[in-house]
C-alpha cells in the first residue's frame, strides 16, 4: 500500500500550530516520530522510485530531502521553535548546494502544497536563467502553458519585479519573464489529501507534469556548474 499519513498526523500539526512550544512538542515527540517523520521518509523513498522514470537526476537520500521541523530562530524576530509543516525538497544532483530547479511539497494542518521551480536563486543563477530566457523564451512559454501542467499545477508564478533588471534591454520580447525573481508552479490542496492512499499519486503526477519545465530551468545552471574553475598557469 502506498505511504500516506494518519488523521493523528494532521491533528498533531494543527495542535502544533496552536501550541508552538518545546514542552508541548517534547510531550508528543513520539507521535511526531511515528506519525510524521517515519511516513515522510517512506514517502520520499517512494517518490524517488517514481523519479526513475522522469527525473533520475533528482533522486537523493530521503534524509537529504526532508527538512528539519526545527526552525532557525537566530536571525528572526519570531522565536517559535518549530515549523508548522513537514516538507521535502529534491534538488538536482550537482546543484544541491546552490539549489537550482527542483521539486517540493509540504503538509500542514491546513494544506498540502506541491510546487516545482527555481525559488530565491542566488545572483549567478538569476543571471544565468535570465540570459537563457533571452534566447529560449518561446520554448519556456510553450512548456509553461502545456495543457497537463496547467490542469495539474495552475498558472506560472514568476514573482515579477516592478521594473526591468539592470543590464537587460527593456524592449526584449521576453522581458515579462526576465523580470521575474523566481520561476515555478504550485498548487494547494486540502490537508485531508495527505491521509488518503492516493497521496503519492497526487504529488508524483504533478512533479511529472512539471519535469520539462524544471529541466529547462536547470539547463543553464548545470552548464554553469560544469565549467572548469579559472586557473592561472605560471611559467
Amino acid at each position: 500500500m502506498p505511504t500516506h499519513f494518519s488523521p493523528q498526523a494532521i491533528q498533531f500539526l494543527r495542535g502544533l500550530a496552536r501550541n508552538n512550544r518545546r514542552d508541548w512538542f517534547d510531550a508528543r515527540k513520539q507521535v511526531y516520530e511515528t506519525e510524521l517523520k517515519a511516513p515522510l521518509l517512506a514517502l520520499i523513498e517512494e517518490i524517488n522510485g517514481e523519479f526513475m522514470d522522469f527525473a533520475p537526476e533528482h533522486i537523493r537520500p530521503p534524509q537529504k530531502c526532508m527538512f528539519r521541523i526545527y526552525r532557525d530562530t537566530r536571525f528572526s524576530p519570531d522565536k517559535t521553535p518549530y515549523k508548522k509543516h513537514i516538507s521535502a525538497w529534491w534538488a538536482r544532483q550537482g546543484l544541491e548546494k546552490k539549489s537550482g530547479g527542483g521539486y517540493y511539497f509540504h503538509i500542514s494542518g491546513k494544506e498540502l502544497l506541491i510546487a516545482a521551480g527555481v525559488y530565491m536563486p542566488e545572483r549567478e543563477q538569476l543571471l544565468a536563467i535570465r540570459n537563457h530566457l533571452m534566447e529560449h523564451h518561446e520554448e519556456f512559454r510553450r512548456l509553461s502553458k502545456a495543457r497537463n501542467l496547467k490542469r495539474l499545477m495552475g498558472e506560472f508564478d514568476g514573482l515579477r519585479l516592478t521594473r526591468p533588471p539592470k543590464g537587460f534591454p527593456k524592449e526584449h520580447p521576453a522581458m515579462d519573464l526576465i523580470a521575474c525573481r523566481q520561476w515555478g508552479v504550485s498548487i494547494t490542496l486540502p490537508a485531508e489529501t495527505a491521509i488518503k492512499p492516493t497521496l503519492r499519486k497526487e504529488i508524483v503526477s504533478r512533479f511529472r507534469a512539471a519535469a520539462p519545465l524544471i529541466e529547462f530551468l536547470n539547463r543553464p545552471l548545470t552548464a554553469q556548474a560544469e565549467k572548469p574553475p579559472y586557473r592561472i598557469d605560471f611559467f
